[in-house]
């Protein structure tokens, strides 16, 4: 009888340890045992052979033969290391080599073991020498004079060992392998000696997450989601057998959680693959679900994944997987996307710049430019708008569409709102110290959503016009049109109190949301700023567009609105304005103010102050300041 490992049986080579011997094998140790002992070693339950000094069997007891399925009296003579295999690995057959010439005292180890009759046996394997009931356990050249081999049969345990592992390797409710199987194969599929000795050396992940499955819950129960997961499942098993790859065979579907599941490529071949798997997988999932009397359908979100293995961690893999699958439910769900290398540096660098925001803030690191507003009628310098900039260490000066809709996400653009608000005030008023000939400018500064609802502004407001001392007609608030219209509640009050206290408010991107035109009236609003988008409609040429150049449509719009304001009480900003030509039809439909870059671009607060330095006389002056796009 051999014994066999779980992996491939090299052959034993014992060495100078066991040599061949024709002589008789009855037992060498010189001695004539007791009836005693050769009765308890015959029929003791424990499998057991005594083995001398050069490996072979002296005696083997009964129960040895019964588990080995031969004559114990044929296994005397054997060799001892081949009986139960201990010569499969170098570990083994050189623990074993230590107990034989007695350096070491024990070895115990677990070998799957073949019987005469072909069927295979998992046995604990017990090696210990054999001493002299009257000696100190030493022969003298330093080799036992004899070792004993136990085996015991742990087949049963093993069995229920693998079934735990099992259950706990498994997803209860679909039976596929869960989260803690899913990453120990992508663990080992992702070492270096998976994929050096052969392999595409590249590795392939779908992610993916049932669009709307909570809703299933919710509306259903339980009971009917895990059976809407289990038949889920199922069809993905079908699709990865179905996509089985000649070298790596089907991928490893496993639920991860919740109603998230993955499928594990091994040995991918490229994007492609990948790619086809997913679309695969969304096809599947397409046809609805027939669950007792309910039919139900869903859709899944798949983030794929595909790279070279070597320097990829299980960790980086399934982040860039999550990333993917995020990117799929942001962009529609019901989709599957690729991982793209630019988009992740880009989600990155917005995590970086999320993070140091408000530390930013306390190392001054923020400063704000300001851009000229226009009278349409007598060109003379009405106003500034002042752009917030932020000095990055990293990154360089970054425009507020970089970081501004982060600030409103975290809650930091109420902190930096209030910045804003504290540096244009005394700005404003250093403005009005430094002219004092000519009329005080006001200064507007746009407001977020976010800084209405999370702070008290009528405070902030109060306390930034009494610290700097500029009055509350020469300050100006913008909200976009989106958070103005509709407004109710605690914006409205707070607009309405801002409004009492003398400070104005603008309309902000005004004709880009759905205004309700009548609640407009009812608002107190003083000033309305056109969306750049219809000043750009200005820039078709005449041949396009007949004489005058402009876009007809646009022109007629802008008109409309600019009086539908005037009636109002109103006053009209133009955004983007860049040509003189644009100025020129503007100022015929009736604007009051322009900004653009026909003006003046962006600039210092000691470029404004020349400016104002060279102003003559004429009406009043202004500055405005925001955190809006450039």
């Amino acid at each position: 009888m051999n014994g066999t490992s779980e992996g491939p049986a090299p052959a034993a080579d014992l060495g100078p340890a066991v040599t061949e011997s024709d002589d008789d094998l009855a037992p060498r140790t010189g001695r004539t045992e007791p009836p005693a002992y050769r009765s308890v070693f015959t029929t003791a339950p424990l499998a057991m052979a005594v083995v001398d000094a050069e490996g072979l069997v002296v005696s083997a007891n009964d129960t040895l033969g019964t588990l080995l399925g031969t004559d114990p009296a044929a296994l005397a003579g054997s060799v001892a290391a081949d009986l139960v295999d201990l010569a499969s690995d170098a570990g083994t057959w050189h623990a074993y080599r230590e107990v034989l010439r007695g350096h070491r005292s024990r070895l115990r180890c677990t070998r799957r073991l073949k019987r005469a009759d072909g069927h295979s046996l998992w046995a604990q394997v017990t090696v210990e020498p054999l001493a002299d009931a009257g000696d100190s356990g030493d022969s003298g050249d330093g080799a036992a004079p004899g070792l004993l081999l136990s085996v015991a049969d742990v087949s049963a345990r093993r069995e229920l060992q693998a079934r735990l592992r099992h259950l706990q390797m498994h997803d209860p409710v679909t039976r596929l392998p869960n989260r803690a199987l899913f990453f120990e194969r992508l663990t080992a599929a992702l070492e270096a000696e998976s994929y050096e000795h052969g392999g595409t050396g590249r590795i392939g992940v779908c992610y993916l997450d049932l669009d709307g499955f909570k809703a299933v819950n919710d509306t259903h129960g339980h009971r009917v989601g895990d059976r809407l997961l289990a038949a889920v499942a199922e069809r993905l098993t079908r699709c990865a057998e179905e996509a089985a790859h000649a070298r790596s065979g089907a991928p490893l579907v496993a639920r991860l959680g919740g109603d998230e599941f993955a499928l594990l490529v091994e040995d991918s071949t490229g994007t492609d693959q990948l790619a086809e798997l997913a679309a695969a997988v969304l096809a599947a999932l397409q046809p609805p679900f027939e669950l007792a009397d309910r039919r139900l359908s869903v859709t899944a979100s798949v983030g794929v994944v595909e790279r070279h293995t070597a320097g990829t961690t299980p960790t980086a893999l399934m982040q860039a997987a999550d990333t993917t699958l995020y990117w799929a439910k942001a962009d529609g769900r019901a989709r599957w996307t690729l991982f793209d290398p630019e988009r992740n540096a880009n989600r990155m660098t917005r995590q970086a710049l999320a993070a140091t925001l408000r530390p930013a803030i306390e190392r001054g690191e923020f400063a704000l430019e300001y851009q000229p507003l226009v009278g349409m009628e007598d060109g003379r310098v009405r106003g500034v708008e002042a752009l917030i900039r932020w000095n990055h260490p990293q990154f360089g000066v970054l425009a507020p569409n970089r970081f501004i809709a982060l600030a409103e996400e975290d809650g930091s653009i109420v902190p930096l709102g209030r910045w804003i608000l504290r540096t244009a005030c005394h700005q404003a008023r250093r403005w009005q110290l430094a002219h004092p000939d000519e009329p005080p400018i006001f200064v507007s500064v746009n407001v977020a959503v976010r800084q209405v609802w999370d702070s008290d502004l009528v405070a902030d407001v109060a306390r930034t016009l009494e610290e700097t001392g500029l009055a509350p007609e020469l300050l100006q608030l913008e909200l976009t049109e989106s958070a103005v219209m509709g407004s109710a509640g605690r914006p409205l009050q707070v607009l309405k109190a801002l409004s009492d206290m003398g400070v104005h408010i603008a309309i902000d991107d005004f004709g880009t949301g759905y205004s309700n035109l009548a609640y407009l009236s009812r608002l107190p609003v003083s000033v309305l700023k056109l969306d750049g988008a219809f000043v750009r409609g200005f820039q078709y040429d005449a041949a396009a567009s007949g004489a005058g150049g402009a876009n007809p449509a646009d022109e007629v719009i802008v008109e409309a609105m600019v009086q539908l304001a005037h009636r109002l009480g109103l006053t009209v900003t133009a955004e983007c304005v860049e040509t003189s030509a644009q100025a020129t039809r503007l100022r015929r439909i009736g604007c009051d103010t322009g900004q653009g870059w026909l003006y003046s671009r962006p600039v210092a607060p000691d470029r404004i102050s020349a400016l104002l330095g060279h102003a003559g006389p004429g009406g009043p002056a202004g500055v405005q300041a925001g955190v809006g796009n450039p």
